[in-house]
């Protein structure tokens, strides 16, 4: 007995002597969940403890991957620890999409995209949660989005990586219906992921993704998943015109939208930033990167995704990543979303409202903004950053 009392003091202790120390054991805490839903069970892995009232960062893969193939390389990075002592995570897979998934019945009726999104509230529901941070990406970003759009209070911002918000138009079935004769799904899938370039100079990535989509993923899952999105609906969301309808169908939250400069997404990504309110919307392209950001990229999606939080009113007094340093050193500064007003990185003490806007840096090497001449112009355009 007197030994069970002992342990169980250790960790007040800890908690009085390091405060640090008590996040830091939360942040270990991975927690799997299968989550049912009228539309099949939904696999989640929750990491970390949920704080209070703020909001979960929930992911959303693409197809051909899973939470973990999508997202381990951002998540396990230096860069976001900070972001996760701050934030729990929760991680969710695309029915039947997971490690060591069973497959699905014969018969079985694979939900649609919408129904996908319409299983996000009850996931909420089952952790106590009342809103979240989405970050998704392809398939994951449209399903984010449409869960954005249909519950506008559930979702305090979205960090969408080469979100397409039109549904496939016939051009493109017809080329997936050919290519489908010649190409088995992997290859079609790796051609969705990542750009031509890519493909013919980055062997060994390519090489690692093909292999799981082949060996790691459920194949007959896989092609429920993937059909469902070939199958999408258009999102039908339109920019909101100064004077105009009031009843726009648009993101309520703010918007970080990503995409790489080598992506074969791009076309998509920048005609889904022409819909989207340009007071609530960035455009983010990332300069010598592909199809996958945050595999390619780590860092710098993470410095993004910082000052994105920050700007939502979180995180005030978080730490310089090096690559704000780096333009620090440089004596760069910082331009806001209405292009009128300019600050200097060093004030990182600055505290923001939950409506205040991201800002951006400047600099030759890393990134430029483009901001308009004057505020007229800016309400009408949202910002476009190249880093």
């Amino acid at each position: 007995m007197d030994d069970i009392q002992v342990v169980e003091s250790k960790p007040l202790l800890v908690d009085r002597e390091l405060p640090g120390l008590r996040e830091a054991v939360q942040q270990l805490v991975t927690k799997e969940h299968d989550v049912e839903t009228p539309h099949g069970r939904i696999h989640c892995t929750m990491k970390g403890m949920p704080k209070g009232d703020r909001p979960v960062i929930l992911t959303f893969h693409d197809i051909g991957l899973n939470y973990k193939t999508c997202w381990d390389t951002l998540f396990s990075h230096e860069d976001m620890q900070e972001i996760m002592q701050h934030f729990a995570v929760c991680h969710v897979d695309a029915p039947g999409q997971q490690e060591g998934a069973n497959t699905f019945s014969t018969g079985y009726e694979y939900p649609s995209m919408d129904q996908v999104s319409e299983t996000l509230p009850l996931v909420l529901k089952h952790f106590g949660l009342k809103s979240v941070i989405g970050m998704g990406t392809g398939a994951g970003a449209y399903i984010l989005t449409r869960f954005a759009l249909d519950y506008p209070n559930m979702a305090e911002g979205l960090l969408l990586i080469n979100i397409n918000p039109c549904a496939e138009g016939w051009m493109d079935w017809a080329a997936h219906k050919i290519t489908g004769w010649a190409q088995a799904m992997p290859d079609m899938i790796i051609t969705h992921l990542f750009g031509k370039e890519e493909i013919q100079n980055n062997h060994d990535l390519i090489a690692t993704y093909r292999h799981h989509i082949t060996n790691d993923m459920n194949q007959f899952n896989l092609h429920h998943f993937v059909k469902s999105y070939n199958s999408r609906r258009d999102l039908e969301i339109e920019r909101p015109i100064p004077g105009g309808p009031v009843m726009a169908r648009t993101l309520k939250c703010p918007s970080l939208l990503v995409v790489g400069d080598s992506s074969p997404a791009v076309e998509a990504v920048v005609e889904c930033n022409t819909k989207l309110d340009p007071t609530k919307t960035t455009l983010l392209k990332m300069a010598d990167c592909g199809g996958m950001p945050q595999v390619d990229q780590p860092a710098k999606l993470t410095e993004a995704f910082k000052y994105f939080i920050q700007g939502m009113g979180y995180m005030p007094a978080a730490s310089m990543t090096r690559l704000v340093r780096s333009r620090t050193a440089s004596g760069s500064s910082v331009a806001s979303f209405d292009g009128n007003r300019s600050r200097s990185h060093t004030n990182e003490g600055r505290s923001r409202s939950h409506t205040s806007e991201m800002h951006r840096g400047r600099s030759h090497t890393d990134m430029d903004v483009t901001a308009n001449s004057n505020v007229d112009q800016a309400a009408l355009k949202s910002t476009e950053v190249s880093c």
